[in-house]
């Protein structure tokens, strides 16, 4: 009897020992600062489970975090950067021991939103201002974890955030029907009149982009049906993408604007190369005169009407950009709607460019050719379907985001929006998984966790 009061007496002194260095200063600072120490010491089950669900994700992530960039308006491969490091900073920084941190549908969405109207997907400007967005993005969650802000989340209504997630899944789904049919897509300010753009086309749907989009998707509900257990998501992209190189699925070439035939195509492609020259110069026009506005706020020199001189310069510069782009965008929603027959002359003179209603008995190669885009190279042409294409080997040059403040006043709104969405849906999954592990989750290292992995992409 007393040996075990003894014991007891001494258990509890130990507990008491131990519950107070965890609240000493040091503990919980190290606690804050390197939340991952808390792992260790990780036992052989854990480290072959841990290895497995790594395994898993980085497989599964690999063609979804390519298809969240296209969906954002990225190039395919910057899904795999976003993939990458931002993972592991999470995983390192946040609270929850299951929750996976990479590209997410609702999150791809609201950035091609945020950006569309600043920018032209895909291009130069446009990735800066993602990074940029991304920055702030980083910044709000970083700032609202530490000001232990993660209880902001409760006055968000529910209703309200499953609404908008179910609203986000359709506009998610109905954005890849032109994917599905293998047709060109207009972007303008109605997303409705644009899938309208796509079922008008839907008589000119490339077959076999069509046979493989139907294909992996049945083959993921069977999956998903009658194995569960398997990563139907994995197997179906593995087994398209050996179909598509079996195939020779990707048709592609390049022609001069003199090879189309048809004079009145040939002339809208001839107007889009001007207007593109002209996009670009004063795309470099408007950056020199809000350089030049933002020195003469800097320096407050000059005279008074110099900054409303400027502005107003700026304005109609900016009004001038976009009439050209809206008229750009319109000239090639004309010119991909006609399918073209690409017909190989004789003694070398070059291959023509004719529409595949007037070409007849002489059908070129038996393809029906589709305008991509246009610029001073020439007429850039798909003749079969659509693939990621070559990946740049290696990582990009790290390197801060431009920032300048027109570009982050358009963004702020969005930023804080996307932050709030974007951990809403994530402390919601690890909420679910921490009830069924019996783990507890931190809001507030929540949004540390996933601010870093912002800030680190």
């Amino acid at each position: 009897m007393g040996s075990d009061a003894a014991s007891a007496a001494r258990s509890r002194s130990d507990a008491s020992a131990a519950a107070a260095r965890a609240r000493s200063p040091m503990m919980r600072l190290r606690a804050a600062l390197l939340p991952f120490l808390a792992w260790f010491p990780l036992g052989p089950a854990q480290l072959r489970a841990d290895l497995l669900a790594g395994i898993t994700v980085a497989l599964i992530l690999v063609p979804q975090s390519m298809a969240y960039a296209q969906l954002a308006g990225m190039p395919a491969y910057y899904g795999l950067y976003a993939a990458f490091l931002p993972v592991a900073v999470g995983a390192l920084w946040g609270s929850s021991r299951q929750l996976a941190t990479g590209p997410v549908a609702i999150v791809a969405l609201l950035t091609a939103s945020a950006l569309a109207p600043l920018a032209a997907p895909g291009s130069t400007q446009y990735i800066a201002l993602a990074i940029m967005l991304a920055a702030m993005v980083g910044v709000i969650q970083l700032a609202l974890g530490l000001f232990r802000l993660g209880t902001i989340v409760n006055l968000l209504s529910h209703p309200v955030i499953l609404g908008f997630t179910n609203a986000a899944a359709i506009i998610i789904a109905l954005s890849q029907l032109n994917k599905v049919l293998g047709v060109p897509m207009s972007r303008s300010d109605s997303f409705l009149v644009d899938i309208a753009g796509v079922l008008r086309q839907a008589g000119d749907a490339h077959l076999p982009t069509l046979a493989i989009g139907l294909a992996s998707l049945g083959l993921m509900l069977a999956l998903r049906r009658w194995l569960p257990r398997w990563p139907n998501v994995l197997i179906a992209v593995a087994l398209a993408t050996l179909a598509s190189w079996a195939i020779g699925f990707e048709r592609k070439a390049t022609l001069a604007v003199e090879a189309i035939d048809d004079p009145q195509a040939r002339a809208v492609a001839a107007e889009l190369v001007d207007a593109r020259r002209e996009i670009d110069a004063l795309a470099e026009q408007l950056a020199e005169l809000r350089g030049r506005l933002r020195e003469l706020r800097r320096s407050e020199a000059g005279t008074p009407a110099q900054v409303p001189t400027l502005e107003y310069a700026i304005e109609m510069t900016r009004l001038q950009l976009d009439g050209l782009q809206h008229d750009s965008k319109e000239r090639l929603k004309r010119l991909r709607a006609i399918p073209f027959a690409r017909i190989s002359n004789e003694g070398g003179a070059g291959d023509t460019l004719m529409r595949a209603a007037d070409a007849g008995s002489d059908g070129g190669d038996g393809r029906r050719w589709r305008v991509e885009r246009v610029d001073a190279a020439g007429v850039h042409l798909m003749g079969g379907g659509e693939v990621v294409g070559a990946i740049p080997s290696g990582l990009p040059a790290f390197a801060a985001p431009q920032l300048s403040w027109d570009s982050f006043s358009s963004l702020v709104t969005a930023a804080i929006v996307i932050a709030l969405i974007a951990f809403m849906e994530s402390i919601s999954i690890a909420k679910a998984m921490a009830a069924r592990t019996r783990d507890r989750v931190d809001p507030n290292q929540e949004l540390i966790g996933q601010g870093l992995a912002n800030l680190a992409g």
